[in-house]
């Protein structure tokens, strides 16, 4: 069983923490909820550490991914210019999926149907994503398509479609699977080499963001009598040097970062952790680890390894009692939901921008509504009078009827015709319009690609798991802050379209 050392009572409890805040939070620093939880019933919080804990500075990320890449591309034998040509490293957004076979990158909307697609850089038009997709919901079978879940990935999409957009040739057929594959294996070597964690710990405040509130609000949380544990897939080293940078010279209750934490997991192997049987060894003092069978969990060592099963034995933590937080969609939060009872909160780096977005555009996207509903009418009236037509015409067809009746039917045929010809005036009037704003507010969120968590008026692929496998989420750990221990989240109510 875990054991909880005696520091962990003599904490400080914070004076705010039964205190209810006036008010809620900015929206930037909200957290968003989509199924109810109640933090008092919360025993243990966990946490990720890449995209979670640490922030990482994106652009400075995607720059120093795409070099490392590019420069493996070229040994293996890709030509020299992928060292100095363009990319656009704002090109991908998350959510994304990579169409291996056709050098696509593909967005879908939450019933997998394709909304955007880009061949290398270059928008595909309506009529070839009708072509290429028959207007079929995309399976995302991995032989195929490689869902890109992460920020960090974001750089494989950058490289792969600038390498299609310089090698494609009219006459020549890319082989875009093996490209992928050569994309892949460049950076997954980057990464087990050491090249690009050598380079971020070596000057970490260019490439991790420091958050003076972790600290306080890890104290928070522990104050409130809540443990705490991290567990992350980076390496022990690595995890050590970041989380020091994170949390050193915090407060002194904490003489280290591993002070904060009851359980410290890393090398874990997400998303097999949560899904394999495995032991935890332990890290000794040199770094190495020491296979053995672990009974107990002791607060300040590291472990490395283990499994959800094991984790759950040894700490007596039932998995409804666990509010686990991270930022892969699948790695942390559908595999934490679909294989325990977990509860989730997902990082949404990028959430802030949405937001910004949103509230810039409020009255472009109301109006967007608007024209939705009057083409909805117009469309209405049009079928409406179009069967009315095909009545009246059937009428007149009739050998057996009169002249003066025909005299009037004929009449009212023309008198619907023209009713018809003006409806389609004004469909094709706000239509234009429509398409304009609907191309404005999309550009607004994304140049390429539009909102990541919407695919027009639907939820794209991701904003449907986010909503499906994330209890909360929002754009930062530190804004668990402004929530008391007992908060009570509660997630909006549900209408149907007939509601």
């Amino acid at each position: 069983m875990l054991r909880r050392d005696s520091d962990h009572h003599q904490l400080t409890l914070l004076s705010d923490l039964a205190v209810p805040l006036e008010g809620q939070p900015s929206r930037v620093r909200r957290i968003y909820c989509n199924r109810n939880l109640r933090l008092d019933q919360i025993q243990f919080v966990g946490f990720d550490m890449d995209y979670t804990l640490a922030i990482y500075r994106q652009a400075e990320m995607d720059r120093l991914s795409i070099e490392a890449t590019a420069r493996k591309l070229v040994d293996k034998g890709y030509p020299e210019s992928l060292l100095t040509m363009s990319y656009r490293a704002h090109f991908p957004i998350r959510g994304l999926l990579v169409d291996k076979k056709l050098g696509h990158v593909l967005k879908t909307d939450r019933y997998r149907y394709v909304k955007k697609a880009f061949h290398g850089t270059r928008e595909l038009t309506s009529d070839e994503r009708r072509q290429m997709y028959m207007q079929k919901r995309v399976r995302p079978d991995p032989r195929r398509f490689h869902s890109i879940d992460s920020l960090f990935a974001l750089s494989e999409v950058t490289v792969y479609s600038a390498v299609v957009d310089a090698l494609d040739r009219p006459f020549a057929q890319l082989d875009y699977a093996q490209v992928w594959g050569d994309v892949r294996t460049c950076i997954d070597e980057a990464h087990r080499d050491g090249t690009l964690k050598k380079i971020i710990t070596a000057d970490i405040a260019r490439y991790i963001e420091r958050d003076d509130q972790l600290g306080p609000t890890l104290h928070k949380l522990r104050s409130s009598g809540k443990r705490l544990f991290l567990l992350t897939n980076s390496e022990t080293y690595y995890t050590d040097a970041v989380m020091s940078y994170l949390l050193a010279g915090g407060l002194p209750e904490y003489p280290s970062w591993k002070s904060y934490f009851d359980v410290i997991v890393t090398s874990a192997q997400k998303p097999a952790f949560f899904m394999r049987d495995a032991p935890f060894s332990e890290v000794v003092q040199n770094g190495q680890t020491h296979v053995h069978k672990v009974r107990e969990i002791q607060r300040g060592h590291i472990y490395e390894g283990g499994s959800l099963s094991e984790f759950e034995k040894l700490t007596g933590v039932s998995g409804d009692r666990v509010l686990y937080v991270g930022d892969h969609i699948y790695g942390d939060v559908l595999r934490a939901k679909k294989e325990s009872a977990w509860r989730t909160l997902m990082i949404i780096q990028e959430l802030t921008d949405e937001l910004v977005a949103m509230e810039r555009l409020t009255v472009e996207i109301a109006r967007v509504d608007k024209l939705a509903q009057r083409l909805s009418a117009l469309h209405d009236g049009l079928h409406e009078r179009q069967a009315s037509l095909k009545l009246l015409q059937r009428v007149l067809d009739d050998d057996g009827t009169g002249a003066e009746r025909r005299v009037e039917l004929e009449a009212a045929r023309l008198r619907v015709k023209r009713g018809i010809e003006r409806i389609r005036a004004q469909v094709k009037v706000v239509e234009a319009e429509h398409g304009a704003l609907e191309a404005t507010v999309e550009s607004a969120f994304h140049p390429f690609w539009g909102s990541a968590l919407k695919a027009e008026s639907e939820l794209s692929s991701f904003g449907e798991q986010v909503e499906r496998y994330a209890c909360l989420y929002t754009d930062r750990v530190t804004n668990l802050f402004s929530y008391t221990a007992t908060h009570y989240f509660r997630g909006p109510r549900h209408r149907m379209a007939h509601e």
